[in-house]
């Protein structure tokens, strides 16, 4: 059993599944790709039990048959040869032998009807949407999901499909990110699931907004799955209910501050730099046309910044974890941001001047 393609053409494809193959296994077949021929069609498929990715290349092959083999020895040996060497795979028993140029390479497989698959229910909703669509939902709300949190739920995005849209969520308890776009009047899809973390930066990872072709998305109770246009996505979801997110969006006349997003960028970045380490706070001083931002450690050093920004409310005294200003900063992309107030002790939204698409609230902090 034979097949013969390129570097070219095999690299970037065991690339794309084998991100997802963890260095450490419960099961050592874990660590290895299940290789499908079939027709000429060489599918890929990485798994860790939770997330599954399949890519697929045109080959020319001996025959239809299956196989598993190591993945990152087998994604190293191909990376280590000249571009476009040609490749050759020969599987006989339980050894596959790699072939390119005058270099032989011998890896043992194992079974390939012992590889675990997700076995997918059927979908209850489907959603099409173009992939640089998605990529915005889950690039502008991703850095807000929880990290090793016991609220298992948090460590994950909020899928929800509503008529005509659909919307992510992400929160950390300190900071919640959302974001919407439109699907069109023909799509009114009704979820709401909580996508885990691993699963959503993959799927970032795997999404190109060069791809001309749309993706649709398959939601069922326990499994999402993507089809990609060489290849497919699929991952279970966390069974929780998410909280409330619409409680924390300030529901009142807010005071409003304008700045140039730019300008306050670099001007947070040159404060942090003295912030304390551990708590990373920056008070804002808040007045009429004026933004102090002021920062201290526990060495007693001090960083002082005034910024112009349009702003006509009463004065505001206010701490913010300047690393979750930062995230947001880092995502929007209109040159001006507004950033609204209640008072010093409730939270703040943060949106693009002239863009409601994508939200952003942050709980203040003592300092």
């Amino acid at each position: 059993m034979k097949i013969t393609t390129n570097k070219d053409q095999l690299l970037p494809a065991l690339i794309r599944a084998g991100t997802i193959v963890e260095r450490r296994q419960t099961l050592p077949i874990l660590a290895n790709f299940l290789v499908e021929v079939n027709q000429g069609l060489m599918t890929l498929t990485g798994s860790d039990l939770e997330v599954e990715v399949r890519t697929q290349i045109t080959v020319e092959a001996s025959e239809d048959f299956s196989f598993t083999v190591p993945a990152r020895k087998l994604t190293d040996i191909c990376k280590s040869l000249d571009d476009g060497a040609e490749i050759v795979l020969e599987v006989g028993g339980d050894k596959v032998t790699i072939r390119s140029g005058r270099g032989r390479y011998t890896l043992t497989t194992l079974p390939a009807e012992d590889y675990p698959r997700l076995e997918l229910t059927t979908p209850q909703e489907k959603i099409t949407l173009a992939p640089d669509k998605l990529k915005k939902l889950i690039e502008k709300t991703a850095f807000a999901m929880a990290q090793k949190d016991v609220r298992y739920y948090l460590q994950g995005m909020l899928f929800e499909g509503r008529p005509g849209r659909l919307r992510t969520v992400a929160t950390d308890g300190h900071r919640l990110a959302l974001c919407d776009v439109d699907l069109g009047s023909e799509q009114n899809p009704d979820i709401q699931v909580i996508v885990p973390r691993k699963a959503v930066l993959e799927l970032n990872r795997l999404l190109s907004v060069e791809d001309a072709l749309p993706i649709t998305l398959e939601f069922s109770t326990s499994f999402m799955k993507a089809d990609l246009p060489d290849g497919s996505f699929a991952t279970k979801l966390i069974d929780g209910r998410y909280p409330d997110y619409a409680k924390v969006l300030p529901n009142v006349d807010l005071k409003s501050m304008v700045a140039d997003r730019e300008l306050l960028q670099h001007a947070l970045q040159r404060t942090a730099i003295l912030s304390n380490e551990k708590f990373r706070g920056v008070r804002f001083r808040l007045e009429p046309g004026l933004l102090e931002l002021q920062a201290h450690n526990p060495e007693h050093e001090e960083a002082v910044e005034e910024l112009e920004v349009a702003y006509q409310g009463e004065p505001i005294t206010i701490g913010f974890n300047v690393g979750y200003l930062l995230d947001i900063l880092n995502v929007l992309e209109k040159p001006q941001v507004n950033m609204g107030f209640i008072d010093a002790t409730s939270s703040c939204l943060v949106t693009a001047q002239g863009d409601d698409q994508c939200r952003y609230v942050v709980m203040p902090m003592r300092i």
